[in-house]
Protein backbone atom coordinates (compact mmCIF):
# COMPACT_ATOMS: atom_id res chain seq x y z
CA UNK A 1 0.00 0.00 0.00
CA UNK A 2 1.44 3.41 -1.32
CA UNK A 3 0.52 5.22 2.30
CA UNK A 4 2.19 2.21 4.61
CA UNK A 5 5.22 3.14 2.23
CA UNK A 6 5.65 6.57 2.87
CA UNK A 7 5.05 6.02 6.58
CA UNK A 8 7.76 3.55 6.76
CA UNK A 9 10.09 5.79 4.83
CA UNK A 10 9.36 8.81 6.92
CA UNK A 11 8.93 6.89 10.48
CA UNK A 12 12.77 6.37 11.25
CA UNK A 13 13.42 10.11 11.30
CA UNK A 14 10.75 10.55 13.78
CA UNK A 15 11.96 7.68 15.99
CA UNK A 16 13.76 8.33 19.23
CA UNK A 17 16.95 9.15 18.02
CA UNK A 18 16.36 10.64 15.15
CA UNK A 19 16.06 14.36 13.64
CA UNK A 20 12.67 14.79 14.63
CA UNK A 21 12.42 12.45 17.19
CA UNK A 22 11.04 14.87 20.02
CA UNK A 23 7.83 14.94 17.74
CA UNK A 24 7.47 10.75 18.28
CA UNK A 25 4.35 10.96 20.39
CA UNK A 26 2.61 13.23 17.68
CA UNK A 27 3.99 10.57 14.67
CA UNK A 28 2.65 7.76 16.75
CA UNK A 29 -0.44 9.14 16.82
CA UNK A 30 -1.33 9.64 13.54
CA UNK A 31 0.82 6.43 12.06
CA UNK A 32 -1.71 4.09 14.69
CA UNK A 33 -4.80 6.76 13.98
CA UNK A 34 -4.31 5.59 10.04
CA UNK A 35 -3.58 1.65 10.51
CA UNK A 36 -3.62 -1.00 13.61
CA UNK A 37 -0.61 -0.91 15.66
CA UNK A 38 2.29 -3.55 14.66
CA UNK A 39 3.33 -4.08 18.00
CA UNK A 40 2.80 -7.63 19.32
CA UNK A 41 2.45 -9.33 22.58
CA UNK A 42 6.08 -10.74 23.92
CA UNK A 43 4.69 -12.41 27.21
CA UNK A 44 1.74 -13.56 29.17
CA UNK A 45 -1.77 -14.59 28.07
CA UNK A 46 -3.55 -11.80 26.49
CA UNK A 47 -6.88 -11.40 24.26
CA UNK A 48 -5.59 -11.48 20.45
CA UNK A 49 -7.91 -8.59 18.83
CA UNK A 50 -7.35 -6.24 15.64
CA UNK A 51 -9.86 -3.46 17.71
CA UNK A 52 -7.52 -0.92 19.96
CA UNK A 53 -9.01 2.19 21.47
CA UNK A 54 -8.90 4.15 18.47
CA UNK A 55 -10.93 1.82 16.79
CA UNK A 56 -13.55 1.79 19.48
CA UNK A 57 -13.23 5.74 19.59
CA UNK A 58 -14.34 5.11 16.20
CA UNK A 59 -17.18 3.29 16.38
CA UNK A 60 -18.42 6.21 18.72
CA UNK A 61 -17.75 8.89 16.37
CA UNK A 62 -19.69 6.95 13.94
CA UNK A 63 -22.68 5.95 15.86
CA UNK A 64 -22.75 9.84 16.75
CA UNK A 65 -23.49 10.93 12.71
CA UNK A 66 -27.14 10.54 12.56
CA UNK A 67 -27.59 13.08 16.07
CA UNK A 68 -25.15 15.31 14.30
CA UNK A 69 -26.18 15.32 10.41
CA UNK A 70 -29.71 16.14 12.39
CA UNK A 71 -28.43 18.68 14.34
CA UNK A 72 -27.41 20.12 11.06
CA UNK A 73 -30.62 20.03 9.32
CA UNK A 74 -32.25 21.21 12.45
CA UNK A 75 -29.91 24.24 12.77
CA UNK A 76 -30.91 24.95 9.26
CA UNK A 77 -34.80 24.31 10.51
CA UNK A 78 -34.88 26.31 13.38
CA UNK A 79 -33.57 29.77 11.46
CA UNK A 80 -36.28 28.98 9.05
CA UNK A 81 -39.27 28.96 11.05
CA UNK A 82 -37.67 31.74 13.28
CA UNK A 83 -37.19 34.21 10.31
CA UNK A 84 -40.05 33.97 8.47
CA UNK A 85 -38.56 32.29 5.33
CA UNK A 86 -39.08 29.46 3.46
CA UNK A 87 -35.91 27.86 2.89
CA UNK A 88 -35.21 24.47 0.79
CA UNK A 89 -33.91 21.08 2.03
CA UNK A 90 -30.12 22.07 1.46
CA UNK A 91 -30.19 26.00 2.00
CA UNK A 92 -31.20 24.36 5.41
CA UNK A 93 -28.25 22.05 5.22
CA UNK A 94 -25.49 24.41 4.55
CA UNK A 95 -27.14 27.00 6.87
CA UNK A 96 -26.69 24.36 9.31
CA UNK A 97 -23.37 23.54 8.34
CA UNK A 98 -21.94 26.97 8.33
CA UNK A 99 -22.83 27.27 11.85
CA UNK A 100 -21.46 23.94 13.16
CA UNK A 101 -18.73 23.58 11.78
CA UNK A 102 -16.54 26.99 13.59
CA UNK A 103 -17.80 24.83 16.98
CA UNK A 104 -15.93 21.50 15.49
CA UNK A 105 -12.87 23.46 14.77
CA UNK A 106 -12.70 25.17 17.63
CA UNK A 107 -13.35 21.73 20.19
CA UNK A 108 -11.20 19.71 18.20
CA UNK A 109 -8.06 22.26 17.35
CA UNK A 110 -8.36 23.18 21.15
CA UNK A 111 -8.75 19.63 22.60
CA UNK A 112 -5.93 18.09 20.55
CA UNK A 113 -3.63 20.48 20.64
CA UNK A 114 -3.65 19.90 24.51
CA UNK A 115 -3.29 16.39 24.06
CA UNK A 116 -0.45 16.63 21.60
CA UNK A 117 1.47 19.56 23.95
CA UNK A 118 0.56 17.08 26.87
CA UNK A 119 1.86 13.62 25.11
CA UNK A 120 5.24 15.80 24.21
CA UNK A 121 6.12 16.75 27.13
CA UNK A 122 5.35 13.68 29.22
CA UNK A 123 6.84 11.77 26.15
CA UNK A 124 3.94 9.46 26.47
CA UNK A 125 1.81 8.08 23.39
CA UNK A 126 -1.50 10.57 22.43
CA UNK A 127 -4.82 9.67 24.27
CA UNK A 128 -7.50 8.51 21.93
CA UNK A 129 -10.60 9.55 24.21
CA UNK A 130 -10.59 12.66 22.62
CA UNK A 131 -11.66 11.72 19.36
CA UNK A 132 -15.03 11.05 21.08
CA UNK A 133 -15.09 13.94 23.51
CA UNK A 134 -14.70 16.77 20.85
CA UNK A 135 -17.28 14.82 18.62
CA UNK A 136 -19.82 15.46 21.61
CA UNK A 137 -18.73 18.73 22.81
CA UNK A 138 -20.44 20.62 20.41
CA UNK A 139 -23.67 18.25 20.00
CA UNK A 140 -24.30 18.59 23.51
CA UNK A 141 -24.18 23.00 23.03
CA UNK A 142 -26.70 25.66 22.39
CA UNK A 143 -26.02 26.80 18.74
CA UNK A 144 -25.30 30.09 19.59
CA UNK A 145 -22.46 29.28 22.27
CA UNK A 146 -19.32 32.18 21.42
CA UNK A 147 -16.61 30.41 20.31
CA UNK A 148 -14.25 31.62 23.31
CA UNK A 149 -16.39 30.01 25.69
CA UNK A 150 -16.48 26.88 23.72
CA UNK A 151 -12.69 27.24 23.78
CA UNK A 152 -12.35 27.70 27.41
CA UNK A 153 -14.78 25.09 28.27
CA UNK A 154 -12.67 22.79 26.29
CA UNK A 155 -9.54 23.96 28.08
CA UNK A 156 -11.12 23.37 31.18
CA UNK A 157 -12.67 19.79 30.25
CA UNK A 158 -8.98 18.31 28.82
CA UNK A 159 -6.80 19.90 31.72
CA UNK A 160 -8.87 19.60 34.92
CA UNK A 161 -10.65 16.06 34.03
CA UNK A 162 -8.26 14.33 31.80
CA UNK A 163 -4.67 15.64 32.27
CA UNK A 164 -4.20 15.93 35.61
CA UNK A 165 -5.32 12.86 36.14
CA UNK A 166 -3.39 10.66 33.60
CA UNK A 167 -5.17 11.13 30.80
CA UNK A 168 -7.67 8.34 29.37
CA UNK A 169 -8.67 5.71 31.10
CA UNK A 170 -7.45 7.55 34.31
CA UNK A 171 -10.63 10.46 34.59
CA UNK A 172 -13.11 9.85 36.99
CA UNK A 173 -15.69 12.81 34.93
CA UNK A 174 -16.89 12.90 32.03
CA UNK A 175 -15.17 15.16 30.05
CA UNK A 176 -17.62 16.27 27.51
CA UNK A 177 -20.17 17.25 30.31
CA UNK A 178 -17.75 18.99 31.95
CA UNK A 179 -17.25 21.20 29.41
CA UNK A 180 -20.56 21.83 29.37
CA UNK A 181 -20.83 22.41 33.28
CA UNK A 182 -18.21 24.36 33.14
CA UNK A 183 -20.08 27.06 30.79
CA UNK A 184 -23.03 25.96 32.67
CA UNK A 185 -21.80 27.68 35.98
CA UNK A 186 -19.36 29.95 34.35
CA UNK A 187 -21.76 31.95 31.58
CA UNK A 188 -25.58 30.89 32.70
CA UNK A 189 -26.95 33.11 30.18
CA UNK A 190 -25.05 31.48 27.13
CA UNK A 191 -26.48 28.14 28.42
CA UNK A 192 -30.02 28.67 29.44
CA UNK A 193 -33.32 31.00 28.61
CA UNK A 194 -35.13 31.24 25.32
CA UNK A 195 -32.19 33.05 23.12
CA UNK A 196 -29.49 30.12 22.40
CA UNK A 197 -31.26 27.57 21.02
CA UNK A 198 -31.97 29.47 17.51
CA UNK A 199 -29.20 30.68 15.62
CA UNK A 200 -29.77 34.10 13.15
CA UNK A 201 -32.33 35.84 14.41
CA UNK A 202 -31.91 38.76 17.26
CA UNK A 203 -34.84 38.56 19.45
CA UNK A 204 -36.24 35.46 18.50
CA UNK A 205 -37.36 33.31 21.65
CA UNK A 206 -37.24 29.34 20.85
CA UNK A 207 -38.08 27.68 24.19
CA UNK A 208 -37.38 23.96 24.67
CA UNK A 209 -40.13 21.68 25.34
CA UNK A 210 -38.55 21.09 29.16
CA UNK A 211 -38.42 24.97 29.52
CA UNK A 212 -42.21 25.08 28.44
CA UNK A 213 -43.23 22.06 30.97
CA UNK A 214 -41.24 23.89 33.78
CA UNK A 215 -43.31 27.18 32.75
CA UNK A 216 -46.68 24.69 32.76
CA UNK A 217 -46.56 25.68 28.71
CA UNK A 218 -47.88 23.43 26.26
CA UNK A 219 -45.76 20.93 24.69
CA UNK A 220 -44.77 20.47 21.03
CA UNK A 221 -46.71 16.90 19.78
CA UNK A 222 -44.96 14.13 20.75
CA UNK A 223 -44.42 13.42 16.90
CA UNK A 224 -42.48 16.42 17.12
CA UNK A 225 -40.34 15.39 19.90
CA UNK A 226 -39.83 12.08 18.62
CA UNK A 227 -38.61 13.65 15.20
CA UNK A 228 -36.62 16.44 16.56
CA UNK A 229 -37.81 19.48 14.82
CA UNK A 230 -37.80 21.49 18.23
CA UNK A 231 -35.58 24.08 19.64
CA UNK A 232 -32.77 22.61 21.73
CA UNK A 233 -28.79 21.29 21.94
CA UNK A 234 -27.15 20.57 18.32
CA UNK A 235 -27.39 16.43 18.49
CA UNK A 236 -29.79 15.35 21.22
CA UNK A 237 -33.12 16.69 19.94
CA UNK A 238 -33.80 13.42 17.42
CA UNK A 239 -34.56 10.94 19.38
CA UNK A 240 -34.63 8.45 16.12
CA UNK A 241 -31.11 9.61 15.34
CA UNK A 242 -30.30 8.55 19.30
CA UNK A 243 -31.55 5.28 19.09
CA UNK A 244 -29.70 4.29 15.62
CA UNK A 245 -26.77 5.42 17.28
CA UNK A 246 -27.77 2.78 20.30
CA UNK A 247 -28.23 0.12 17.96
CA UNK A 248 -24.81 0.59 17.00
CA UNK A 249 -22.88 1.01 20.13
CA UNK A 250 -25.08 -2.17 21.37
CA UNK A 251 -24.64 -4.54 18.13
CA UNK A 252 -20.74 -3.69 18.24
CA UNK A 253 -21.04 -4.39 22.14
CA UNK A 254 -18.91 -0.94 22.77
CA UNK A 255 -21.37 0.72 24.94
CA UNK A 256 -23.63 -0.98 27.82
CA UNK A 257 -27.05 -2.28 27.00
CA UNK A 258 -27.67 -2.45 31.13
CA UNK A 259 -26.63 1.16 31.57
CA UNK A 260 -29.27 2.64 29.04
CA UNK A 261 -31.90 0.10 30.24
CA UNK A 262 -31.33 0.68 33.37
CA UNK A 263 -31.33 4.83 33.31
CA UNK A 264 -34.59 4.74 31.40
CA UNK A 265 -36.27 2.43 33.87
CA UNK A 266 -35.02 5.04 36.59
CA UNK A 267 -36.64 7.53 34.99
CA UNK A 268 -39.96 6.02 34.28
CA UNK A 269 -39.70 4.86 37.99
CA UNK A 270 -39.27 8.28 39.68
CA UNK A 271 -41.23 10.35 37.17
CA UNK A 272 -44.11 7.36 37.73
CA UNK A 273 -44.36 8.30 41.26
CA UNK A 274 -43.97 11.97 40.38
CA UNK A 275 -47.28 10.92 38.44
CA UNK A 276 -49.29 9.18 41.66
CA UNK A 277 -48.68 12.72 43.92
CA UNK A 278 -48.80 15.31 41.16
CA UNK A 279 -51.92 17.47 41.03
CA UNK A 280 -53.46 17.42 37.66
CA UNK A 281 -52.03 19.97 35.49
CA UNK A 282 -49.32 20.57 37.31
CA UNK A 283 -45.08 19.72 35.99
CA UNK A 284 -45.47 16.58 39.01
CA UNK A 285 -48.29 15.05 36.27
CA UNK A 286 -46.22 15.31 32.78
CA UNK A 287 -46.36 11.87 32.19
CA UNK A 288 -42.92 10.24 33.01
CA UNK A 289 -41.99 8.67 29.25
CA UNK A 290 -41.83 12.40 27.91
CA UNK A 291 -39.25 13.01 29.74
CA UNK A 292 -37.58 10.44 28.03
CA UNK A 293 -38.12 12.36 24.60
CA UNK A 294 -37.41 15.52 26.30
CA UNK A 295 -33.78 17.59 26.49
CA UNK A 296 -31.26 15.73 26.84
CA UNK A 297 -31.93 12.58 28.70
CA UNK A 298 -31.55 10.07 26.12
CA UNK A 299 -28.67 11.37 24.55
CA UNK A 300 -27.15 11.46 28.05
CA UNK A 301 -28.29 7.62 28.71
CA UNK A 302 -26.73 6.07 25.22
CA UNK A 303 -23.56 8.73 24.90
CA UNK A 304 -22.19 9.37 28.17
CA UNK A 305 -23.91 7.77 31.30
CA UNK A 306 -21.98 4.46 29.02
CA UNK A 307 -18.52 5.78 29.21
CA UNK A 308 -16.85 2.88 29.95
CA UNK A 309 -13.91 5.10 32.15
CA UNK A 310 -16.42 7.08 34.42
CA UNK A 311 -19.59 4.60 34.68
CA UNK A 312 -19.52 1.07 36.93
CA UNK A 313 -17.81 -1.58 35.73
CA UNK A 314 -19.37 -4.85 37.54
CA UNK A 315 -22.36 -6.13 35.79
CA UNK A 316 -24.23 -5.72 38.94
CA UNK A 317 -23.01 -2.13 39.59
CA UNK A 318 -23.85 -1.04 36.01
CA UNK A 319 -27.69 -1.84 36.42
CA UNK A 320 -27.74 -0.24 39.88
CA UNK A 321 -25.77 2.91 38.24
CA UNK A 322 -27.81 2.75 35.21
CA UNK A 323 -30.96 3.26 37.32
CA UNK A 324 -29.78 6.15 39.67
CA UNK A 325 -28.62 8.20 36.62
CA UNK A 326 -32.22 8.02 35.23
CA UNK A 327 -33.52 8.68 38.76
CA UNK A 328 -31.81 11.46 39.70
CA UNK A 329 -31.75 13.02 36.75
CA UNK A 330 -35.74 13.47 36.78
CA UNK A 331 -35.88 14.41 40.64
CA UNK A 332 -33.72 17.71 39.69
CA UNK A 333 -36.00 17.82 36.67
CA UNK A 334 -38.93 17.84 38.72
CA UNK A 335 -37.63 19.77 41.94
CA UNK A 336 -34.82 22.50 40.97
CA UNK A 337 -36.61 24.94 39.06
CA UNK A 338 -33.38 26.56 38.39
CA UNK A 339 -32.11 23.72 36.02
CA UNK A 340 -34.84 21.41 34.14
CA UNK A 341 -32.16 19.20 32.25
CA UNK A 342 -31.16 17.89 35.41
CA UNK A 343 -28.88 14.86 33.15
CA UNK A 344 -25.54 16.46 32.93
CA UNK A 345 -25.96 17.31 36.95
CA UNK A 346 -26.91 13.13 37.07
CA UNK A 347 -24.16 12.13 35.25
CA UNK A 348 -21.37 13.47 36.56
CA UNK A 349 -22.52 12.96 40.50
CA UNK A 350 -23.63 9.23 39.36
CA UNK A 351 -19.30 9.47 38.14
CA UNK A 352 -18.14 10.14 41.34
CA UNK A 353 -20.06 7.69 42.75
CA UNK A 354 -18.95 4.75 40.30
CA UNK A 355 -16.37 3.62 41.76
CA UNK A 356 -18.26 3.15 44.99
CA UNK A 357 -20.66 0.94 43.59
CA UNK A 358 -18.51 -1.14 42.33
CA UNK A 359 -16.56 -1.87 45.56
CA UNK A 360 -19.71 -2.56 47.06
CA UNK A 361 -21.17 -5.16 44.44
CA UNK A 362 -17.84 -6.93 44.72
CA UNK A 363 -17.34 -7.05 48.32
CA UNK A 364 -20.55 -8.47 48.04
CA UNK A 365 -19.72 -11.13 46.02
CA UNK A 366 -16.72 -11.88 48.00
CA UNK A 367 -18.64 -12.28 51.35
CA UNK A 368 -21.19 -14.45 49.36
CA UNK A 369 -18.61 -16.73 48.03
CA UNK A 370 -17.29 -16.79 51.59
CA UNK A 371 -20.44 -17.92 52.75
CA UNK A 372 -20.85 -20.88 50.32
CA UNK A 373 -17.36 -22.19 51.22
Amino acid sequence: MGLRKIVDNIKPTFSKGGKLGFLHSTFDAFETFLFVPNTVTKRGAHVRDCVDLKRIMIIVVLALVPSLLFGIWNIGYQHSLASGGDMGFWAMIWYGILKILPLYLVSYIVGLGIEFISAQIKGHEVNEGYLVSGMIIPLIMPVNVPLWMLALAVIFAVIIGKEIFGGTGMNIWNPALLARAFLFFAYPSHMSGDKVWVAGVDGYTGATPLAQAAAGEQLPSVMEMVIGTIPGAIGETSVIAILIGAVILIATGVASWKIMVSAVIGGLFVGGIANLCGAEGSYLALPCWQHLVMGGFLFGAVFMATDPVTSAQTEKGKWIYGFLVGAVAIVIRLFNAGYPEGMMLAILLMNTFAPLIDHYVVNSNIKKRMRRA
